[in-house]
């Protein structure tokens, strides 16, 4: 198609020719260059056109430019920061296990559930490609069918998730002391067979799934977990959770109301696994031993507890313990349901008015009473620990349907609760949440952007920062997330000047006198 002559007529560089691709739009007249001679066989050499570089448009030459870039300047920093901060450790622990894209895959779509609860599947690409998790872990497939089949492919081979436990296990010191614990998610899938209706169906009305966790007290951070049917009791699942995790070291400190019978066959074949377990408060050994004869005040507690240690005939110990401030607050909760049903049962107050606020410990190891009591202190503030977990990191529910699938997101959530726990603790060691929620926290650190070609550790007084407001830097700081500005000290007060000229010497000190008299001369 040829090209009419007020478009060939602009200016425009040398050895170019304007090519008509016949299509509307800014880009129809292409500018190319002459790129050499085509030799025609018994004919004339024809001209050879080049590369476009650039266009006719409104009457003048426009260059061709780079492209837009796929590729985003700026990412969110701060919450990824933090969360890749501490846990650099599990990765490596999925390489042993995982091939390295798997692993990369189980690390980013983990990190992405801690920095966005609750977040639905098809929102995973959204913020894996608005956050610096995206160059943490690269080219990572994120989107809603990949995820999928990473869940699934995670649930079928069960090896390798047992050996990723076990290399977690291994690193649990023998006198440490594990918490077993289980919670109930919500479930309503009709295409797998761990959905069931478990005790709290009445309450909650609906399907659930049973998980089971391990926690290492000392360190407050998960050690394995895995998935039950939600009508599964804990005296059954116990066991098996045992077996599968290859659990052989340690103390377990079990809920109350556990059977330790439940394991008597698993403690025999594993003598460095131990056990604590509180009994019921109607259990018959509490009056044939008198555990609630008291002997001795509990040390190493602000509380105000009293206790009592007897050995058993069977090897097993027996400890009791009375907090007078639970015991005072379970007293007033009896009387006051009394009054509100306005009827006292005085037979049933006084038969458990001695109980109130007691709690009895079997154990197979012989300990102090201050460590008891302090190892079931700790374990009840694991309660409250996965509580938190469960709503920071939006976990009461599955979300997903199939049985492979519902196993292989589990284990990316306790990958993200192991990361959430030592986010927590980081946080609480640097004092932030004495002053702030952990919420609060993640918002703000969320807010701190960063030009995305930065790989070198981030300083604050850096020009890659982008938006990011100076009490969030602050937060960065004292996370260890970017080096603090370095101030000159200086004393205060005006400086010196500069002595240019001798010092001139220094009158006598006093009031100078008026019109001195001379002396007269003694001759």
């Amino acid at each position: 198609m040829g090209v009419s002559e007020n478009i060939r007529s602009v200016d425009r560089p040398k050895n170019t020719i304007v090519d008509d691709s016949g299509r509307e739009g800014v880009n129809r007249y292409s500018v190319r260059m002459r790129s050499g001679v085509k030799y025609v066989r018994n004919g004339n050499p024809q001209p050879a056109n080049g590369r476009v570089i650039g266009h006719i448009i409104d009457g003048r030459f426009v260059p061709v430019t780079d492209r837009m870039s796929d590729e985003p300047d700026s990412l969110s920093y701060g919450a990824a920061a933090l969360a890749k901060s501490v846990s650099d450790d599990l990765f490596e622990d999925l390489l042993a296990v995982y091939p390295p894209n798997e692993a990369a895959a189980v690390m980013a779509v983990a990190m992405l559930k801690v920095l966005r609860p609750g977040m639905a599947a098809n929102r995973y690409s959204t913020h894996y490609g608005r956050t610096f998790v995206s160059k943490y872990y690269p080219n990572v497939a994120m989107s809603k069918n990949s995820v999928g089949s990473l869940f699934r492919k995670l649930g079928m081979d069960g090896k390798k998730r047992k050996a990723f436990y076990a290399s977690r296990m291994a690193r649990v010191a023998p006198d440490h002391h594990i918490a077993v614990d289980g919670t109930l998610k919500q479930d309503t899938s009709t295409v797998n067979d761990l959905s069931s209706f478990s005790y709290k169906a009445r309450v909650k009305g609906c399907k659930d799934v049973s998980v089971l966790y391990a926690y290492e007290i000392e360190t407050m951070e998960p050690l394995c977990a895995e998935v039950f049917p939600g009508n599964s009791i804990d005296a059954s699942s116990f066991s098996a959770f045992i077996n599968d995790n290859n659990i052989t070291k340690g103390m377990i400190i079990a809920d109350k109301g556990f059977p330790v019978s439940a394991i008597e066959e698993d403690l025999k074949v594993r003598p460095g696994l131990h056990y604590m377990a509180p009994i019921k408060r109607n259990d018959r050994r509490i009056s044939e031993n008198g555990m609630l004869e008291f002997e001795e005040v509990v040390t190493g507690t602000d509380k105000s507890v009293v206790g009592k240690k007897v050995d058993l005939k069977n090897g097993r110990y027996l400890y009791s313990f009375r907090d007078s401030y639970r015991a005072g607050k379970e007293e007033r909760s009896f009387i006051t349901k009394s009054k509100k049903k306005k009827s006292f049962d005085s037979d049933k107050y006084l038969s458990h008015r001695d109980t109130y606020g007691v709690i009895v410990f079997e154990s197979d190891v012989d300990m102090a009473l201050s460590q008891v009591y302090n190892a079931y202190e700790d374990r009840w503030l694991l309660e409250l620990l996965f509580a938190q977990y469960k709503g920071e990191e939006s976990l009461d529910s599955t979300n997903v349907q199939g049985d492979y699938s519902l196993i292989g997101a589990e284990f990316v959530n306790f990958i993200a609760t192991v990361m959430t726990s030592r986010m927590v603790r980081k946080a609480g060691n640097a004092k932030l949440l004495d002053v702030m929620t952990y919420g609060d926290l993640m918002d703000d650190l969320s807010s701190a952007w960063r030009q995305s070609d930065s790989t070198d550790k981030p300083r604050s007084a850096d020009k890659k920062w982008v938006h990011t407001l100076p009490s969030v830097l602050v937060l960065l700081e004292k996370l260890g997330l970017s080096e603090p500005l370095i101030k000159e000290s200086r004393k205060v007060g005006r400086p010196k000047k500069a002595k240019t000229e001798p010092e001139k010497p220094k009158r006598p000190r006093g009031r100078p006198r008026k019109n001195p008299e001379p002396q007269a001369k003694i001759e």
